[in-house]
């Protein structure tokens, strides 16, 4: 198939909105007008439905589409996935992934407003980008390793666009990715959902009104581990690929190798190629609080360790990872600790002494006492509780949110931008490439250089920051 080039699409005259726009057919099919026809490659009036495309169809690109479903002006129009159809029956999401079974869902949901609605599909999603000109925009759900790809060449093709966390998979890529959004101006939000929450507004504004005072230290955990419990190093079987998956396809951007089911579906995540092991997958949700709060950025070093013997293909059981900022403002110093495998922080002072600290949370340490938040952007407690009898409350001085999607697709339209842009996202992002990358070079200390995205002294560290790409794969 020929290659899309990653440029920006042309711009289209006004003259393009005194275009008549087809009416459905008397049949009652569908019909999906290119939204370039009525205004521009990024206008979507208010009024319309936004028409948007799946890109990729596992356990969690099915999650999305269910909130999804629930925006009466959205409608999934097609869906592209390298596997036909995959059980997810031995993982948290249970029931079948793949762009056929998807297919089927998404008719399902339109069958009784559009009974003649068909859902398009396609095995590479550069043919969806190529083919479906009516799509406004992009919902990529697919494993780490192409997110950016997805995310960039959707973006310069005037495509909205909503990606999975994290963000990318090497800082490069955060760079390029937030760059691209920026330059396109299309709407976009990375799909940390604990961003909207209620909870994680009323952290920020705790912190910004000095409930704990001047905050020095934090500590987010979660007990999540990796799939591949016994694993060591890269499989060496070669097992057949199973019917209906392209493999090379699903590879995209990295190096062949072979199937195996240590990859794929979804255990992908715990191998340095496709993913980044718990750390990859949780503190985009887990440190967004203390990222938003504290205006977190380009840390002076990063350190982290693994429970356990390294692995140069494979992440560990359990890590433990340090960031120290510098003072910013009025801000002091702040040293950000993560953990995982079930690894946590010292119970903090005015913690119930016959309670355990729960298995998944946020601790802020100030110079006036602490204040605990449930993870995934749960409600704030301060330390000791009985202060939350006596504080009061903040002001609401953070816009609330209407849903995570529900922003997204607002923002396509017109609207404010969805908070967890990807300006934002590939900063938080970047904060967890920074925490993979020092395990990644062995548990080193890092001196990190954020305005030339080097690592001081560290030669080595080039290749991580930007990995290598197969010819066809390659983004500038």
């Amino acid at each position: 198939m020929k290659r899309i080039p990653l440029r920006p699409r042309a711009q289209h005259g006004s003259s393009r909105r005194s275009f008549l726009r087809r009416t459905a057919l008397a049949t009652g099919i569908l019909t999906v007008v290119p939204r370039h026809v009525l205004g521009g490659p990024r206008f979507v009036p208010p009024s319309e439905k936004v028409n948007v495309a799946l890109i990729g169809a596992g356990g969690q690109g099915r999650m999305n589409l269910q909130s999804l479903f629930q925006l009466p002006d959205v409608q999934v129009v097609s869906v592209a996935d390298p596997a036909e159809s995959f059980s997810l029956e031995d993982f948290y999401y249970r029931g079948e992934g793949g762009r056929l079974p998807t297919q089927r869902l998404i008719e399902k949901q339109y069958a009784t407003t559009h009974p003649q609605f068909r859902c398009t599909v396609h095995e590479d999603f550069r043919t969806l980008l190529e083919k479906e000109k009516g799509v406004d925009a992009i919902l990529c759900a697919t494993p780490d390793h192409l997110h950016a790809y997805i995310s960039v060449l959707s973006m310069r093709l005037g495509k909205h666009v909503y990606c999975e966390k994290p963000l990318t998979h090497n800082i490069w890529e955060a760079r390029l990715v937030a760059r691209v959004a920026k330059e396109t101006g299309v709407a976009t939000q990375m799909g940390n959902i604990g961003h909207s929450l209620e909870g994680m507004r009323q952290t920020v504004e705790y912190i910004a009104a000095g409930a704990i005072g001047a905050v020095k230290e934090v500590h987010a955990w979660v007990g999540a581990t990796r799939w591949n419990k016994s694993l060591v190093g890269r499989p060496s079987d070669t097992p057949p690929v199973p019917a209906g998956l392209n493999w090379d396809l699903w590879l995209g951007p990295r190096e062949a190798r072979p199937y195996h089911p240590a990859y794929f579906p979804v255990r992908w995540r715990d191998f340095w190629a496709f993913g980044g092991g718990a750390i990859g997958d949780f503190v985009c949700h887990d440190l967004d609080a203390p990222c938003w709060a504290l205006d977190l950025k380009d840390p002076q070093t990063v350190f982290a360790r693994a429970a356990g013997q390294m692995d140069t293909e494979i992440s560990p059981h359990a890590e433990i990872c340090y960031w120290q900022f510098g003072a910013q403002g009025s801000r002091p110093p702040v040293q950000v600790t993560w953990y995982d495998g079930g690894l946590r922080p010292r119970v903090p002072e005015g913690w119930p002494e016959d309670q355990e600290l729960p298995g998944r949370g946020c601790l802020f340490v100030g110079d006036r006492g602490s204040m605990m938040c449930a993870g995934l952007g749960g409600k704030p407690m301060l330390l000791p509780e009985s202060r939350n009898e006596t504080y009061p409350r903040p002001a609401e001085t953070v816009p609330r949110s209407k849903g995570h999607h529900r922003d997204w697709i607002d923002a396509c339209k017109g609207g404010p931008a969805a908070s967890s842009h990807f300006e934002y996202g590939a900063r938080l992002t970047e904060l967890l490439l920074l925490g993979i990358l020092s395990l990644r070079l062995g548990g080193r200390e890092l001196r990190w250089d954020a305005a030339a995205m080097k690592v001081k002294g560290v030669a080595d560290a080039d290749a991580i920051i930007k990995e290598s790409y197969r010819p066809g794969w390659e983004m500038t």
